[in-house]
Formats: structure tokens, sequence, C-alpha cells
């Protein structure tokens, strides 16, 4: 088999790409891959490309390992590109959780929809449209492009509507999700099988077998209530499984705020969600974590260098989609998997245009989508609100429409459970403000924000200022665990 490239971009998070590395060095076909490493972070790219020569070297593998921040050159003559990127980092991503805050509007993640997923997704657009353009210019012909970067449905429908490029969406949380309803059952991985269809964080397991015997919701709602872990840790989940009849992938703290119904009031947070860990969540839980993970790389380079001295062990291949799918498509070995994709009619009672997650096959021929699924109405009707939600804020990333921004976030579910249209507007100029040089296609407005920021009269209301109190700052949850440890 004639060797090809792999260019990942954002390859500065070592973990993340080492995994990628060592799955795709886990099909023996792919022994002489060459891996492109491309990243803002001279530093990072120099560390993880150390880390992985090292791991090539130690397996006497023929692969290459090149790195540059120069992302023209890594994605030259590319057959496949992953992307991971943050864009903005942790700077702007403050702000995604910060801002919102002070509005009332209490978030875990933000990085999907809700006013911090859709200005993440505002920075991100743009840099996802370079990607598509420099792929089209000098990748090789018919080049795909695998996304993992949230949120996932905007870089997704916009790499597709807008950049013009084959492009995957993927993501693991159908996996870990069906991790759970093994363990619920006590069973193992394997012996689980579903389908799960829906969009992506809000993703649906419409139909789940368990040793071949297909279990009904009520089986499935006793066994997470019994559970001794879930049960504290899921309530948001198992809440929505009992009402909707169906359980979601995506973690509590993740699937809290995709909806109008869990973190609304401040006084009613703490009884949905579990402090246990930031994902089951605590405001601003994921910012917390990433600040503190900050400089791990620095600090736990020496282990990573040491772990790369260990042979790679096919058997411990993950269950990241990336490798599995490009061996499909290599070598013909049939792939099942979850696919972030344009829908075009899979999903009966979804729009065609939105990008779905959905359950589809990969051979040499490329993804073959499962058509012909419809969803309870209850998980059409979630899904549908954040799709209108999506669609306006990949087109105003495209073409700077600030106005058209405002109503996607109006639109936003828990937004607009919360803030009246005065407080949208000012928080959304608050953020371009405070996020301007990350967004270009905003340039001609920034001017007028800053001016409206200055004049505006909104306040924080005190039930607002009491979601901050209850909800509490990250200092203070830090204060408390750390109390909680001695």
């Amino acid at each position: 088999m004639a060797a090809f490239k792999v260019a990942i971009i954002g390859a500065g998070s070592v973990g993340f790409t080492k995994k990628l590395f060592t799955d795709i060095l886990c099909v023996p076909e792919f022994a002489d891959v060459e891996f492109a490493l491309t990243d803002i972070s001279e530093h990072n790219l120099t560390m993880i490309a150390t880390i992985l020569r090292k791991i090539v070297e130690v397996n006497k593998l023929p692969a290459k390992v090149t790195a540059t921040t120069d992302r023209r050159k890594a994605l030259e003559g590319a057959r496949y590109v992953i992307s991971c990127v943050r864009v903005g980092g942790l700077d702007a991503y403050q702000d995604d959780i910060r801002i919102p805050l002070k509005y009332g509007v209490d978030q875990c993640v933000g990085d999907t929809i809700c006013a911090g997923g859709i200005l993440y997704g505002q920075r991100n657009i743009p840099a996802i449209l370079d990607f598509c353009k420099d792929i089209r210019e000098v990748a090789e012909p018919g080049a795909k492009f695998l996304n993992y970067a949230n949120p996932m449905a905007m870089n997704t429908w916009a790499a597709i509507e807008y950049g013009k490029v084959d492009t995957i969406g993927l993501c693991h949380g159908v996996q870990h999700g069906g991790e759970q309803i093994a363990d619920i059952f006590g069973v193992g991985h394997d012996e689980v099988d579903y389908i799960c269809s829906g969009i992506n964080h809000q993703t649906w397991y419409v139909d789940v077998r368990v040793r071949g015997r297909k279990v009904s919701k009520d089986e499935i709602v006793a066994a997470f209530e019994a559970h001794p872990v879930f049960s504290k840790q899921e309530k948001v989940r198992i809440d929505v499984l009992k009402r909707f009849g169906v359980y979601s992938t995506e973690s509590n703290g993740h699937l809290s705020e995709y909806l109008p119904w869990y973190r609304k009031r401040p006084g009613e947070i703490m009884n949905w969600i579990d402090m246990s860990d930031w994902i089951h969540g605590e405001t601003g839980g994921y910012l917390r974590f990433t600040t503190e993970q900050r400089n791990w790389f620095e600090t736990e380079f020496p282990e990573f260098l040491k772990e790369a001295e260990e042979k790679i062990d096919p058997k411990r291949r993950s269950s990241e989609h990336a490798s599995h799918i490009i061996e499909a498509l290599e070598t013909g070995r049939i792939y099942r998997g979850h696919f972030n994709q344009k829908n075009r009619g899979v999903i009966t009672n979804l729009p065609d245009d939105c990008i779905i997650e959905s359950p589809g096959f990969v051979d040499r021929f490329g993804i073959n989508m499962v058509a012909g699924i419809t969803l309870p109405e209850a998980c059409a009707a979630t899904c549908l609100s954040s799709i209108n939600v999506q669609r306006m804020s990949v087109h105003a990333a495209v073409t700077g429409d600030v106005d058209l921004l405002k109503l996607a976030v109006l639109h936003d579910p828990l937004v607009g459970a919360i803030c009246t249209p005065d407080e949208v507007w000012a928080m959304v100029d608050e953020m371009l403000v405070a996020q301007a040089r990350w967004l270009p296609q905003y340039a001609h407005a920034i001017d007028a924000a800053k001016e409206r920021v200055a004049k505006s009269t909104v306040k924080t209301r005190d039930w607002q200022g009491a979601a901050r109190r209850e909800a509490r700052g990250i200092d203070e949850i830090r204060e408390e665990k750390a109390r909680t440890k001695v």
C-alpha cells in the first residue's frame, strides 16, 4: 500500500494528538504514514514532535513526523487533515463563560450552543474556512477533513456548505454513553449494541440491545436509578430519559445547558448537578478544569516522554473514530460508527441542511449513512431548537452579520429562558468587544458595539447576582475542593 500523509492542525494538544497518532500506527498497513503536525505554538510543536518521534524510534517504524507552524506546508499533499483547534484559547474561553454569567446564563461547558458555544463558533468558523481553502489548494485532490473541534455541528456545517471540502465531524460522546449503558446492566462493553441518532451532543439511543435482547425504557430507567454512581451524577439525563423515553449521549453538565429547564433558576441548579467532577454540571466547570491544567504539558512532559518508550499495543487502540475511518477507506475493511454529516434525508424529521450525528458504515467507497431514521417527537423538537440556532450562527459567522448573531443568541433555549431581548443585545455586544481580536468578520462592527456597551443602561437583576453567588465562582469551587481533600 502506498504511503500517504496525515496532517494534524492544532497538534500542540499532546494527549489527543498522541492518541490519534498511536491509533493510526496500530494498523499494520500504516507503518510508513507521514504525519505533518502544525500549530501556532512552535514550543508545543517541538515537544509533541519529540514524543511522537520517540514512539516511531522505539517501535522501529518507517513512519515520518514533521512539525511546522506553516499550515499550508503541513497540508501540502495530505490525504487526511484532522483538526482539533480552539481559536482564542483560554483567554477567549473565559469570556464565553464570564460574560454570560453576568446576565444570569449559567454554563457548565459553553462550547456547543448557548451564548458561549455560539461565540466559540464565531471564532472558529473563519479559521475553519481558511483550513478548507488550504485543503482545496494544496492538499491531495479529494482530501478528507476530519473535524474534532467544537462547536462540532457549526464547524462541520461551515466546512461542508462554505468550505466546499469533504468533511466528517467526529465526537466520542456516543461511545462513552454506550459504555455507561453496559455498566448499568453489568455486561461487557462489546455486549451492548445500539442505534444512536440526532445531532452532536443531542444524540439519542433510540434502540438499545443487551446481549442481543432489546431493552425497554423502564429497564434502562430502573438500571440507572439503581446504579450507586450514575444515579447521583446523571440527574438531568435520567430525568430526560424518564420524560422522553430515550437516553441522551451527552454528560449531565453538557445536556443541562442545551435545554431551557434545568439551569434557569439559580436556587434549583444544585438540585440537578453533581460536584464530584466538573463534567456533571459545575458552573464554568470545564473552564476551571482547563485553567488548572494550563501548564500540564510542561510539568508532565518527562512522563509522556517515558511513556513513549513503550511498544505500541494494537489491543489498546482507542475507540476514537479517526483511525478506524482511515483504515476502512484505505483497506476496505468495513467500519461502523456514528458520524457528523449533512442530513440530506437520513433522519426523516430533521431538516435536510442540518448536521446530524447518526450511524454509518465506511469502506473504500466512503461513508454510507443509514437512512430512514425517525426520531421520537420530543427528541426531534429538542434537536430542532438547536439546529435553528446553529444555522443562524453559521450564517452570521460567514457574513459578519451582527443582527443575525444576536438573533441566534436570542433563540438559544437556555438564553431565551433567562434573558430579555435587551439583555441579549447588551451581552452579545460585550462579548464582541471582548473577543474582537479573534473575530475578523466583525471588524466593521466593533467600534459601534463599544459605543453601545459604554452607553448601555441594561442592569443585571438581583436574582442574576444570586445566580452568581449560588452557582459560585471558579476560585470558590477550587477552595472548597481543596478543603474536602484535607
